[in-house]
């Protein structure tokens, strides 16, 4: 039986307004799959680790700036709404990528490369500071009455598809090309197809329609009100973030840092690494949804506290099995139970933190919280994990890092509640 119109409509709708997010990931799972290639071109060193560390020191400076693009940009979408915001997000993103794309390597242009790359980052995070935010609100905002933990899951579900597709790309390279292409120019490849998919990316957010809830909003608050606000609600803020860290350093782990521990630490072939990581955003893609649906039928809180702690006993253990029996298919089991623990949680957490936000400056607030997060934990999830498995020896030891997120999301959210509860600001 053929959709409604408004179900048409609708579905129209989150493809417009995803596909920034599309974009978005893709470049940030590029960067971490290629890291050892992007490592050699932009910043040679004096050994693979020193290379390393400082590629993903520079993938995480990016996250440094979203804090500071989810007060500015936050603001201004609060301010001229979420069409036009979101065209203006999408503009800045896709000027980094186009700059990371066309700078030639180190030995071309010396030190402006890794200059170059560090300015394209930093563009590229000052965009995603608010891209994630204004998405996520906009979903919100369109959801049909009590299906808003749906709609929103498609936020990151959208991310999952461009970590399929990007995994999909590097998966056929690497079978078309040698390994020397591949880290001499091959690896552009992959960023140039984002280059070629801008425009049409540009095209469905240029007919994205604003949102009811925010045409009816009578007070658009000024740069200066936002960030009054958002300092009068500074425990919300400080208490989104620390839910939103057990979502960034999961969803980091397992797409953007995996490949790189697939291949340097446990030694499997960039080709399992790579396929394990499509697999990984079939199954995210899958649980997110799911996830958002139970929180809408069973309340927030309770997916929100099972899948932290869930994640605290079974961290360790999960990569701890992997470090001393490291194959494909046990690479794929572990990856898939955090794919569950991560979809699981986001697709609740989304939800949550639109929910808890001020209405004036929901899509500052969200995106600050989020940015913070995102900035303190998921960022540097690489960097972070490769430092700890140096330091310690412990090819498990990345699990402490994911279970240390998980421990403030799970306090967070019971603190967060047991308020919510007595102000009846939300339902639990």
């Amino acid at each position: 039986m053929p959709a409604s119109p408004p179900a048409r409509s609708k579905a129209a709708a989150v493809l417009r307004v995803t596909s920034g997010n599309f974009l978005e990931q893709f470049d940030f799972f590029l960067f971490g799959f290629y890291a050892t290639q992007i490592a050699s071109a932009f910043f040679p060193a004096s050994s693979e680790f020193a290379s390393l560390m400082m590629t993903f020191a520079v993938f995480g400076a990016g996250f440094l700036m979203r804090p500071l693009g989810a007060v500015i940009l936050g603001a201004y979408i609060d301010d001229v709404g979420r069409r036009k915001g979101l065209i203006v997000t999408l503009s800045i993103m896709a000027s980094g990528t186009l700059l990371i794309v066309l700078v030639p390597g180190f030995a071309t242009i010396g030190y402006w490369a890794p200059a170059l790359v560090l300015l394209g980052r930093l563009l590229q995070g000052f965009s995603a500071g608010a891209e994630l935010g204004g998405v996520s609100v906009y979903l919100a905002e369109m959801a049909t009455p009590g299906r808003k933990g749906f709609y929103t899951s498609w936020q990151s579900g959208s991310q999952q598809v461009a970590i399929v597709v990007a995994a999909a790309l590097g998966y056929g390279l690497n079978q078309s090309l040698a390994p020397a292409e591949i880290s001499e120019w091959g690896w552009r490849i992959p960023f140039a197809a984002a280059c070629l998919i801008i425009p049409f990316i540009f095209f469905l957010r240029r007919n994205l329609q604003e949102t009811e809830a925010f045409e009816k909003r009578q007070h658009r608050p000024t740069m200066k009100q936002v960030i009054a606000t958002l300092g009068r609600n500074s425990s919300v803020v400080i208490a989104g973030m620390l839910m939103v860290a057990m979502t960034t350093s999961a969803f980091y782990l397992i797409t953007v840092y995996a490949p790189t521990f697939g291949k340097t630490v446990l030694n499997l072939s960039a080709n399992d690494a790579l396929l394990v990581t499509l697999l990984v955003g079939v199954s995210n893609f899958i649980w997110l949804p799911i996830g958002g649906t139970l929180s809408d039928r069973f309340g927030r809180k309770p997916i929100l506290i099972a899948m932290t702690v869930l994640t605290l006993f079974t961290a360790y253990p999960a990569l701890s099995y992997l470090a001393h029996a490291a194959s494909f298919a046990h690479m794929l089991e572990v990856l898939l139970w955090f794919s569950f623990l991560y979809a699981m949680y986001n697709g609740a957490m989304i939800p949550a933190l639109t929910e808890i936000m001020p209405v004036e400056v929901k899509v500052a607030g969200f995106s600050l919280a989020y940015s913070l997060a995102t900035a303190l934990f998921g960022g540097f999830t690489p960097v972070m994990s490769t430092w700890l498995i140096h330091e310690t020896g412990d090819k498990a030891a990345p699990a402490y890092w994911v279970a240390f997120a998980a421990l403030c999301a799970l306090c967070s959210t019971v603190v967060l509640y047991r308020r919510m509860a007595r102000k009846d600001r939300v339902p639990i």
